[in-house]
């Protein structure tokens, strides 16, 4: 709201310092700063709210050191998360733009599916929340949205560098006394594409179309059939892995404090022409306008951690963990970096598996040995840690310096191919 007010006072009035709102890095600092003060004032006043009202978590007895003494700490902490990200975008960002209305859709749409759940487990004092699979079916309900939006609209599209064939030769080049003449040796053209980037590969790029084009030559006009499906798969994983962090104080809002710094990186770099190029990388225009959305992200995340360092004295619950975890898929599907999600998102993966494996494990070795045995101690694999004697505080530092790790490898792989 605050560009299109500002671009008219500039346009219209020529304000002094109001073109500084058609810079995006300008745009995404104000995001940042306001996402943080508006965590810090709604969090403040959203405890008090929850206190009053009773609204705490209801924790078991795991024999995990600590836990108990969590019973009764205000949660649906992620309104915090959600308001916070939501009003510096609404303020700050293009609101016109493709990829912010798809990203504030899902933020809306997970964000309610975790409220939902929440309300449920604390109002309607069911311990068991939103049913899994309604979960599920939301989910999927927004991958469709998003599978089909990317797919489909005419808006979605990337440059990809062409050879021009008004190019002269580098001989002919010399003679050419007017720079401005001179033609260059290659252009970018828009194109509807289903590429995506694969690291450590030198031609990065992978189309989707290659996984049906093998049946037929007219097989590539079907690409959605496995397009959307797989945008719905990783926006399950990846939201419910974000769920499944969200178990020590802090752990959830800073691991995905981390990949949104490492979101934001790449979102730049893929829509500033200039960078594309001179990294030699897929360019998508108009991406760089999510960098003032993942400003706000970041900001959020960090904001709250104001409140859920240890000792937390609110839950983000499902309100924010589902909300986080979808977001960080969806924006990693826009800027077509999501065969990346294993690297950047690393924490979320491990703790997904641990709880796969050991879910898997324990049903065979019943089913084999008459008596399920587990490859951890507990999953996800934090409480594993946990319960090897590890204070919650270092389990949550080491994670997030792992996670600093996987992000530096996943910008590294920008140049390593």
């Amino acid at each position: 709201m605050l560009y299109y007010l500002f671009t008219w006072l500039h346009k219209a009035f020529n304000v002094p310092g109001a073109g500084l709102f058609q810079y995006i890095s300008f745009r995404a600092a104000f995001a940042l700063i306001t996402s943080l003060f508006i965590s810090m004032i709604i969090g403040k006043r959203l405890i008090g709210f929850l206190r009053k009202k009773q609204v705490g978590e209801t924790i078991r007895d795991l024999g995990l050191t600590g836990q108990v003494s969590k019973q009764g700490t205000p949660t649906m902490g992620g309104l915090i998360i959600l308001a916070a990200i939501l009003v510096p975008t609404l303020l700050f960002a293009k609101l016109h733009n493709i990829y912010i209305i798809l990203i504030l859709v899902a933020t809306v749409w997970l964000g309610l599916i975790g409220f939902l759940d929440d309300y449920i487990k604390v109002f309607k004092k069911d311990k068991k929340g939103l049913p899994g699979k309604l979960k599920i079916l939301g989910q999927v309900g927004l991958g469709l949205i998003v599978g089909f939006t990317m797919y489909f609209s005419d808006k979605v599209v990337i440059r990809e560098k062409t050879r021009n064939q008004a190019y002269v030769s580098s001989q002919d080049i010399f003679k050419v006394e007017n720079a401005s003449e001179r033609i260059s040796p290659f252009s970018r053209t828009e194109i509807k594409s289903t590429k995506t980037t694969i690291p450590f590969i030198k031609h990065n790029e992978f189309d989707y179309s290659w996984l049906i084009s093998w049946i037929s030559p007219g097989a590539k006009s079907w690409t959605w059939l496995v397009f959307i499906p797989i945008v719905i798969f990783i926006i399950i994983a990846v939201s419910n892995g974000a769920n499944l962090t969200d178990g020590l104080d802090g752990l959830a809002s800073g691991t995905s404090a981390i990949i949104g710094i490492t979101l934001g990186v790449l979102a730049y770099v893929s829509g500033n022409t200039n960078f594309a190029d001179y990294l030699n990388i897929m360019y998508i225009p108009n991406t760089g306008e999510l960098a003032i959305y993942i400003a706000a992200f970041v900001g959020a995340c960090i904001g709250f951690l104001w409140y859920n360092s240890y000792p937390a004295q609110v839950f983000m619950g499902d309100t924010g963990s589902l909300a986080l975890g979808g977001i960080i898929a969806v924006f990693a599907i826009i800027i077509r970096k999501e065969i990346m999600i294993p690297i950047f998102c690393g924490i979320f993966l491990v703790e997904n598996l641990s709880v796969v494996m050991q879910v898997s494990y324990f049903k065979y070795t019943k089913r084999k040995f008459g008596e399920g045995r587990r490859i951890f101690k507990m999953s996800p694999l934090h409480h594993h840690y946990q319960k090897l004697g590890y204070h919650e505080s270092k389990i949550v530092m080491r994670f997030m310096i792992v996670g600093i790790m996987l992000a530096v490898l996943t910008i590294v792989t920008l140049k390593i191919r």
